[in-house]
């Protein structure tokens, strides 16, 4: 709701925790990714009490009501928990690290209070994954495919750039995002990127290195499409969780 007279700001929405940093004794600056409205940054009171710290986590999902006198300046939220977040997962290290890595990137990538309906149900739907281990790392991948989507980078794995080709395709264009079939990659192979199946298909199997290739592709476009031109690197959350798959074996 906005009033023109005096240009206060009022709103409800889901929204998903992004990040929490404290801000005085009490208080907390809470970056929300929300539900119609995106990312939005607002001041809660009271953050540091034992009752707010568990839905103030990464992931955390929450009703946010908003207000802010002046739309333009930074408001203050109060937060209703939706469900038990993200301690369903604290016996699950490394799924907290894929919504941890999750949350940085959608936070780094996101901009300010634009509507990325995309990215919050892509969001969600990896959350919703990360209770079965063996498959939300490739619904991880496909969560940042997603993003890369919603804002305006999506990957084109429809078709051969080069022949139009609909079968075999099993590089993607490190350049332009297009997928490339076995045929016209062969001499360009050492160049491009390795389209693991999964990415082409819910119905793609899992072997061994296709959740590290479609990591990488993932990772080679939001770099360079997001992340350098704002002259930041990948957050140190996403390089964290390629370590942590590595060592547990699910790359």
């Amino acid at each position: 709701m906005f009033r023109d007279q005096d240009r206060l700001m009022e709103w409800e929405d889901e929204a998903f925790v992004l990040s929490a940093r404290a801000h005085g004794e009490t208080g907390a600056i809470v970056e929300l990714l929300t539900q119609e409205r995106g990312k939005f940054a607002a001041h809660v009171s009271g953050a540091a009490s034992r009752r707010m710290k568990p839905f103030l986590q990464a992931g955390a999902k929450v009703i946010a009501r908003y207000r802010a006198r002046v739309s333009d300046q930074m408001g203050a939220a109060s937060l209703e928990p939706i469900g038990e977040g993200p301690a369903s997962l604290f016996d699950e290290p490394l799924a907290l690290s894929g919504l941890s890595a999750a949350a940085a990137v959608a936070a780094g990538a996101l901009p300010e209070r634009e509507a990325h309906p995309g990215a919050f149900h892509a969001l969600e739907a990896l959350i919703a994954a990360l209770a079965i281990p063996e498959i939300w790392p490739a619904v991880y991948v496909r969560f940042e495919a997603g993003l890369l989507q919603d804002l305006g980078f999506g990957l084109d794995l429809s078709k051969c750039a080069a022949t139009g080709a609909l079968d075999d395709l099993v590089y993607v264009s490190p350049r332009t995002g297009r997928a490339v079939s076995r045929e016209a990659g062969r001499p360009y192979h050492d160049k491009l990127l390795p389209l693991p199946p999964f990415m082409l298909s819910a119905q793609g199997g899992l072997t061994d290195g296709d959740v590290k290739a479609g990591l990488d592709i993932t990772g080679h476009f939001l770099e360079q499409f997001v992340f350098h031109p704002l002259n930041r690197p990948l957050p140190p959350a996403r390089v964290w969780l390629l370590d942590r798959l590595g060592e547990a074996g699910r790359l």
